[in-house]
């Protein structure tokens, strides 16, 4: 074959390739109409000018939805997205709009598009449900992905229970969560407050979506992106390969015990549907079950731990506990993350300027919200947080919701000025054993714990 022939061939070949690679991706928005769309909750205005699908804000409208009519279970969505300074925008997938929800409230995953300084577009919210799931806390390689002022472009792979996203090329989150399997993709233009805001734009272009032959199309996973996981008392594949382990099985319980007792307490804790619930007891501390602790010491550590609490309930994890250290009544002793309802429990109003909320290293250091000014990310009372605890050495870490709340050296003086000036000044060494058990406190109120893991260093 003559050498101009085979270039002319080789060149057929590669596009007949390209094309049929092209012929997996459909068209979501056309760019002429939005017949296989419907708007929902909002009334914002979506228009259609030079093949671009554009949502401008408006106040007094609820966050507004341009939504796909039809649901989606496994995809790959990939589309370019610019947005004025200072909107919030996403763009939902598996989600729904039911009358038995919030009337007709649309819920579910959300692709995070903002502007602020906060910089955690790529990450992924559960909107009207559960909240944020990926905030860029965890990630800040992703933090910078989104450039304001420009086009950007979105990729989300959400194939099974494992749901990515990628900005710009650059990998923002890897969850892992089965809460929705399907649903519509919609556009929001988010509710605005400030009047300045008002008429501003989000703009959407080159919209499409891939539902076949998935697994072959999946980008490669970037490692340095931190996986997480919300799967009820298991573990992924990768956390296992990480060293992970369940330290409660979800069943049984295997591993713990009464913290003053040789076995796990016979009244005021209960196990179902994978559920562990310390019973309410009239909010006196370790008077029914009492506190359970493991049966393993941990030194350097990882530990993450689901907790739900009730109205006014006050709880906690303690960590570095010595059992032995307590004999009378009351709780056992160790560093501890507390649980608490600080709007309705009076102990919020005690200890000293908030040492004593939720997050907070009990009595010695308030949780505050090191990434932003939003808040402490508690999700409320009756639902699902998570208690995050690192200890390396002397550093230890508190996370609340996967927002970084408290951070201190158990070695440093000032650790040791500020035991000096607690309820903690009695006990020798306190917070500075070399290994110690981790315990879930009974203080009287109901409190629930579930996916407890932890990882040893």
């Amino acid at each position: 074959m003559k050498k101009q022939q085979l270039l002319l061939f080789s060149t057929v070949l590669l596009s007949s390739v390209f094309l049929c690679a092209q012929e997996d991706w459909q068209v979501l928005f056309n760019g002429k109409d939005l017949k296989n769309f419907v708007q929902l909750n909002g009334d914002a205005k979506f228009q259609i000018k030079n093949n671009e699908l554009i949502g401008t804000s408006k106040i007094g409208s609820p966050n507004s939805f341009m939504a796909t009519k039809k649901t989606y279970d496994d995809f790959i969505l990939e589309f370019e997205v610019y947005v004025e300074n200072g909107l919030n925008s996403g763009v939902q997938f598996r989600s729904l709009s039911t009358s038995d929800y919030m009337k007709g409230r649309v819920h579910g995953y959300q692709c995070e598009i903002e502007t602020s300084a906060r910089k955690w577009s790529g990450g992924i919210y559960d909107e009207a449900r559960n909240g944020w799931l990926y905030p860029l806390s965890r990630n800040p390689k992703g933090q910078y992905a989104f450039v304001p002022g420009q086009w950007n472009h979105y990729r989300i792979e959400a194939i099974g229970n494992s749901i990515r996203t990628w900005v710009n090329g650059v990998q923002c989150a890897n969850l892992v969560d089965d809460t929705t399997a399907f649903g519509f993709i919609a556009f929001q233009v988010h509710s605005i407050h400030d009047r300045s805001l008002e008429g501003k734009t989000v703009r959407w272009r080159n919209i499409r979506i891939k539902t076949t032959d998935l697994e072959q199309s999946r980008k490669r996973v970037d490692t340095g992106v931190l996986e997480i996981s919300y799967l009820k008392n298991t573990l992924t594949r990768n956390e296992k390969r990480k060293g992970w382990r369940l330290l409660w099985d979800g069943k049984t319980t295997n591993g713990w015990r009464g913290a003053k007792l040789k076995t796990f307490p016979e009244k005021g804790w209960n196990i179902t549907d994978g559920v562990l619930s310390v019973l309410s007891s009239g909010g006196a501390e370790s008077t029914n079950g009492g506190d359970i602790v493991t049966e393993d010491v941990f030194s350097n550590f990882e530990l993450s731990v689901d907790f739900k609490i009730t109205e006014g309930a006050n709880s906690g994890i303690k960590y570095f506990v010595d059992s032995d250290l307590n004999k009378g009544e009351g709780s056992a002793i160790g560093l501890e993350f507390q649980i608490l309802d600080d709007k309705n429990h009076p102990d919020a109003k005690k200890g000293k300027n908030g040492n004593r909320t939720v997050g907070s290293l009990y009595d010695l250091i308030r949780a505050e919200n090191s990434d932003s000014s939003r808040g402490k990310n508690f999700k409320g009372v009756e639902k699902w947080n998570n208690a995050r605890i690192v200890v390396k050495d002397g550093h230890v870490e508190h996370w609340l919701n996967h927002i970084k709340v408290v951070e201190f050296d158990r070695n440093s003086q000032i650790f040791k000025a500020l035991v000096e000036k607690s309820k903690y000044e009695k006990w020798k060494n306190f917070g500075q054993l070399s290994e110690g058990l981790i315990l879930l406190q009974d203080h009287g109120d109901k409190v629930s714990f579930k996916s407890i893991k932890v990882r040893e260093f």
